[in-house]
């Protein structure tokens, strides 16, 4: 997109918001059913098509393909399990008028003998048609779910289920070859030998499948919860502060030294402290020990989590092909000023008034800058006193894909200065030093430029002067026009000279 609306307005490098697009808007209210082998589960999605929220979300980890491999049929206790929580997912989907549900089966329904009679039970109990995708088509699913937080992702997708590992290779937002292979933990549980048979069969399928999908991939992106599980338990060996498994980063040796360190650890107390279920806990040693052979064999230069994997995939294949395009961060960004901002477009404007001040942003601190403007008054409605914590809470923890974790810093960093001058002493200190120190006052000039941008006028800060950043000088020179200096009060004198001292330069005022 060229960035202009059908009017022909200019709407910057980000393009027009498309959430109130027909095609678009139907689509903001999505139920999935994931019947897997490990867990049953009913997701809704909600708000904004290419960055959704989570309207509703529920899972049972009901253990269907436990003994699958010895017995070539679902668990007995997990099929009466699944059923009861597919029952219970239609009538709430019923309760919430909903258009009908998307429900798909991965591997143990598509192995087991009896998987047909279950996928028939469902459908005689609940009129839901389950849909059973063999193992290529879970794995593009799954990739479809990683483009959908990371539309420029380019790696290797490996998502574990309870009876299956799926991988597909992912590069310039299309999914290209896949495989699926027996390495789920419950179904390695089953396999003869003990810990030495587990692994002779690891070490065996993970050499063939990197002969198949080649080890030229720069980065792993993990789908599955047995992998977001490991991840947090590497969380909670490095002491790291922000708990947010989406988009969270591991190099190569620090997992090496995490998938040893479970070998080692009482995996109880671990589990106590970090939330972790019982049951997916019991899956992590074998899982871990996939991972560790995956790393040797790819050799990858870093490691990826991600929370998007078949449902969001799902998802993606209903996207009109312009939205799969768009930035998932912008395009939520635009519902959340819509939603919830006092004067809905006016982040626009405060980021065509302060662009000058980041002539040389590259893209994607650009994009950032774009995300801040948009979301710089979505918090208005919170206490004075803590409206900087809210913002800086809200862009950490917020569902918002296409964001790494200094990003997310950045861009809450950037909204606490929003709101505040100073951020010591603040109870998110600890998070802070996810970023680089030139980064953190990167920051807080995006904070306070918009601090002062945003109580300049509530119409629109172009139309009342311009700004002009002179970096060689040290100098920022404000030029109002006539209309603009009545509006150019103490406390707006008092926080472009803020400004002026957070860029280290002249505040310098000029008048037409």
């Amino acid at each position: 997109m060229d960035g202009r609306g059908e009017t022909g307005e200019d709407w910057g490098p980000f393009g027009r918001p498309l959430f109130n697009d027909p095609s678009v808007r139907a689509l903001s209210r999505v139920g999935v059913v994931d019947v897997g082998s490990n867990s049953v589960r009913l997701v809704v999605f909600d708000g904004a098509a290419r960055s959704p929220a989570y309207f509703f979300n529920e899972k049972i980890l009901c253990g269907l393909g436990t003994g699958l491999l010895e017995t070539g049929r679902l668990h007995p206790e997990g099929r009466i399990r699944a059923l009861a929580a597919i029952k219970r997912f239609q009538a709430l989907a019923d309760s919430m008028n909903m258009p009908p549900l998307s429900a798909v089966a991965t591997a143990a329904v598509r192995e087991a003998s009896d998987g047909e009679d279950f996928c028939a039970d469902v459908l005689r109990e609940t009129g839901l048609d389950i849909y059973v995708i063999d193992g290529e088509e879970e794995a593009r699913f799954s990739a479809q779910g990683v483009l959908l937080g990371w539309p420029e992702a380019n790696g290797l997708m490996c998502d574990i289920g309870g009876s299956s590992l799926e991988l597909a290779a992912i590069s310039q937002g299309q999914v290209g070859k896949r495989v699926t292979s027996p390495l789920g933990p419950l179904k390695l549980a089953g396999i003869p030998g003990g810990k030495k048979g587990v692994k002779a069969e690891i070490s065996r399928v993970v050499k063939q499948l990197a002969e198949e999908m080649g080890t030229d991939h720069p980065r792993l992106f993990l789908v599955g919860g047995s992998w977001r599980a490991i991840a947090r338990l590497d969380m909670e060996r490095r002491g790291y502060p922000l708990t947010v498994l989406h988009e969270y980063r591991m190099a190569p040796r620090s997992l090496a030294t995490t998938l040893k360190w479970i070998d080692e650890v009482d995996l109880e107390q671990v589990r106590q402290r970090t939330g972790t279920s019982s049951a997916r806990m019991a899956l992590v040693p074998i899982a871990a020990q996939v991972l560790k052979r995956l790393v040797r064999e790819f050799r990858p230069k870093e490691i990826a989590v991600s929370s998007y994997g078949i449902r969001e995939g799902l998802l993606y294949e209903q996207m009109p092909n312009r939205l799969r395009k768009r930035d998932p961060l912008i395009e939520a960004c635009y519902v959340a000023e819509q939603k919830d901002a006092r004067m809905p477009g006016f982040g626009k404007k405060l980021f065509t008034f302060l662009r000058p001040l980041f002539k040389a942003a590259k893209p994607n601190e650009l994009r950032l800058i774009k995300a801040a403007c948009l979301l710089h008054d979505v918090s208005w409605r919170a206490h004075p006193d803590y409206r900087h914590e809210v913002c800086f809470d809200n862009a950490t923890r917020a569902n918002l894909g296409g964001l790494t974790h200094q990003e997310r810093v950045f861009l809450g960093l950037a909204l606490l200065h929003r709101y505040k001058n100073a951020r010591e002493g603040s109870r998110f200190e600890p998070l802070f030093g996810i970023l680089p120190e030139k980064s953190i006052m990167r920051a807080e000039v995006l904070g306070k430029a918009m601090r002062f941008g945003a109580m300049l006028t509530m119409n629109d800060p172009t139309k009342l002067g311009s700004l002009a950043w002179f970096p060689k000088k040290r100098q920022l020179v404000l030029t109002l026009n006539d209309n603009g200096s009545d509006l150019f009060g103490e406390v707006a004198q008092g926080r472009f000279q803020t400004l002026a001292e957070a860029l280290e330069a002249e505040g310098i005022v000029k008048r037409r």
